[in-house]
């Protein structure tokens, strides 16, 4: 019986500087998936239009995302690395998910109606329709997993639900191609092009927050640059930013339910438990009782010892943009294998001639 591949799809916009958020809570997530899967890694070029649509340096920004994947460790030849927008097949499965998909769903999805606002009939249409462009990078590969975080949960489950109605809408010409893999949904077996995608959640991936509100996640978009600590940021920069952190008056608590209703507090111990590869209860056990002037520095020590190596690559990568331009370029001629194969079986399922 054909099964699917076992493969990841994950991206990241070219919007902003990437930081520690980033990273903790996804980069180097990819990192370690590509020795379990193989994976695919795309910067989401076309995603970056949909709420701005003219960027000052897109190709800059789409070569620097490159070099944070590079220089955290994920490996161009065993996997895949490349720009949304090289390869045609995410543009022209969107379309057709577009008609896939229903508007009520795409209504129903709440980053719209968060980034839209209430100006929502000034939004781009693109905006509406992110998530079926998202669903089409994941099933242009058929990928069977994707790794997510909470804000992209619901994205992924409208992602099953396109794959589910192409699925059951094309079911007779799905098996009379020869292409069906048989798959069971709660009871019912039915012959599937597209897989259910599943969600990859290892672990409680640390939900990294700002440095000047521990109430919100640390941004890209955040006007204040003291908000984050940005991957391309130095050693002094990092150490200036931890110590101007926002916290409170009293001392680290002797417990880590004594964390709740600080959220400062909190979250300094959750970016030193990260970055440790340790537990916010052993971070607790070394600090607690002490003052942040002497947590911060420790923080910061830690922080900077971590990042040095990866911000000093990229910093090597981004002085040459001709051999990060080489990797995208060779990523791109291999997915575009992938996703020519696929496109072919859509179009003949379909019926285009």
């Amino acid at each position: 019986m054909a099964e699917f591949k076992e493969r990841v799809f994950s991206g990241v916009q070219p919007t902003g500087n990437l930081h520690l958020g980033n990273y903790l809570g996804a980069i180097k997530r990819f990192v370690a998936l590509q020795d379990s899967y193989d994976c695919i890694y795309c910067v989401v070029d076309l995603h970056a239009i949909t709420a701005q649509l003219v960027h000052e340096d897109l190709k800059g920004q789409t070569r620097s995302i490159t070099a944070a994947f590079l220089a955290a460790g994920i490996d161009p030849e065993r996997h895949i690395v490349f720009n949304q927008s090289a390869v045609s097949g995410h543009a022209e499965l969107a379309w057709i998910f577009n008609c896939v998909a229903r508007i009520g769903w795409m209504n129903r999805m709440t980053q719209f109606k968060d980034k839209a606002g209430k100006d929502r009939e000034n939004a781009s249409l693109g905006l509406l329709a992110y998530p079926s462009l998202m669903a089409a990078d994941i099933l242009l590969y058929r990928a069977t997993h994707v790794p997510v975080g909470d804000d992209q949960k619901q994205h992924l489950e409208l992602t099953r639900d396109i794959a589910m109605k192409f699925n059951i809408d094309f079911s007779g010409k799905i098996a009379s191609s020869g292409r069906a893999v048989e798959t069971i949904v709660g009871e019912e077996r039915i012959d599937a092009y597209f897989p259910l995608t599943e969600p990859l959640i290892e672990g409680p991936a640390p939900r990294v927050m700002s440095l000047r509100d521990g109430t919100k996640k640390m941004s890209k978009s955040d006007p204040s640059d003291l908000s984050r600590i940005n991957l391309t940021d130095d050693a002094d920069t990092i150490l200036k930013k931890i110590r101007k952190a926002k916290t409170d008056p009293d001392a680290l608590p002797s417990e880590v339910e004594g964390l709740a209703g600080r959220p400062e507090a909190e979250n300094l111990v959750t970016l030193y438990a990260a970055l440790a590869e340790t537990s916010r209860a052993s971070v607790i056990a070394e600090f607690g009782g002490r003052q942040f002037s002497e947590f911060k520095p420790a923080l910061a020590d830690l922080a900077v010892e971590k990042l040095a190596p990866m911000n000093g690559e990229m910093r090597r990568l981004m002085d040459d943009p001709g051999h990060i331009d080489a990797v995208l370029a060779k990523g791109a001629a291999k997915a575009r294998v992938i996703a020519e194969e696929t496109m072919a079986d859509v179009k003949d399922i379909i019926g285009f001639l």
